[in-house]
């Protein structure tokens, strides 16, 4: 902000700070529309990170829509702009820099990088087909290895003789750090998901959702099993036998606190 000033670009940030807070808005407005309480809201010159509350009946669909809100603002203010422009009301150059920080905002928060709006919606599409646990951990991976591509893509230019771009590097540099940390945590971000699996039973049983069923032999260990859990699905878990008979069926919710409480034994 102090270099915007010194070098006269002070304009320039104020409107790239505002296209970014209507692109929050956009996140804000969706998620309060699916009755979604939005804890906090975080501005970053590459989109911000709106931390919405975990109250476990978030679905796929809901999470994509709440996404794709931000970018869908920045296509709105480039709408917005271009009517402006041809009927001669805001002239000039900054219009043409206004469009380009909206695409250009509106493009890079679409990469596949968590906590980016394509990161959340390449985790919601993952979460239909795969185990939850396996859908953390690969997108985790994934946004690591976007952010190291985005580091180079940032430096590669100044290391063939060119300029770097600073910018670029903070960013990429930040939002590794920050994935680098969230894999870290993936078995305490799965923890929170078993916690609030209670509130998804009670939306499952409202919504009459067909029960998926897990397989598991007597020695298989429990977190082993809850592995196996799905996002937006309610288990029972047979468990059979090395003679491939059916011991017993166990709902979810009965696995999750004898894991949550310890007594793996039950």
């Amino acid at each position: 902000m102090l270099a915007s000033v010194l070098t006269g670009r002070f304009l320039e940030l104020i409107a790239l700070f505002g296209i970014v807070f209507v692109h929050e808005l956009g996140h804000v407005a969706a998620a309060r529309w699916f009755g979604i309480s939005v804890l906090s809201v975080t501005m970053l010159p590459f989109g911000g990170n709106a931390v919405m509350e975990d109250t476990g009946n978030i679905t796929a669909g809901k999470e994509i829509v709440i996404a794709l809100a931000g970018p869908f603002q920045n296509l709105v203010l480039i709408g917005i702009t271009l009517l402006l422009h041809q009927n001669a009301v805001w002239e000039g150059a900054f219009p043409d820099y206004f469009i380009q920080c909206n695409m250009l905002i509106a493009l890079f928060n679409l990469l596949p990088i968590l906590p980016l709006d394509g990161g959340k919606i390449s985790q919601a599409l993952c979460s239909l087909s795969l185990p939850y646990h396996s859908t953390i951990l690969w997108c985790t991976r994934v946004s690591v290895l976007f952010s190291g591509l985005v580091i180079i893509y940032a430096v590669g230019p100044w290391l063939m003789g060119g300029a770097l771009q600073l910018n670029l590097l903070l960013i990429g540099s930040f939002l590794l750090y920050s994935n680098l940390t969230d894999y870290r945590n993936v078995h305490y971000r799965f923890l929170r998901f078993l916690m609030n699996r209670d509130k998804s039973f009670s939306q499952h049983l409202i919504q009459g959702s067909l029960v998926q069923p897990i397989i598991a032999d007597t020695s298989k260990p429990l977190d082993r099993i809850l592995r196996l859990l799905r996002r937006e699905k309610y288990h029972f878990i047979y468990v059979m036998n090395h003679e491939g008979q059916v011991m017993a069926v166990v709902p979810e919710q009965k696995i999750i606190t004898s894991y949550l409480t310890g007594r793996s034994n039950h």
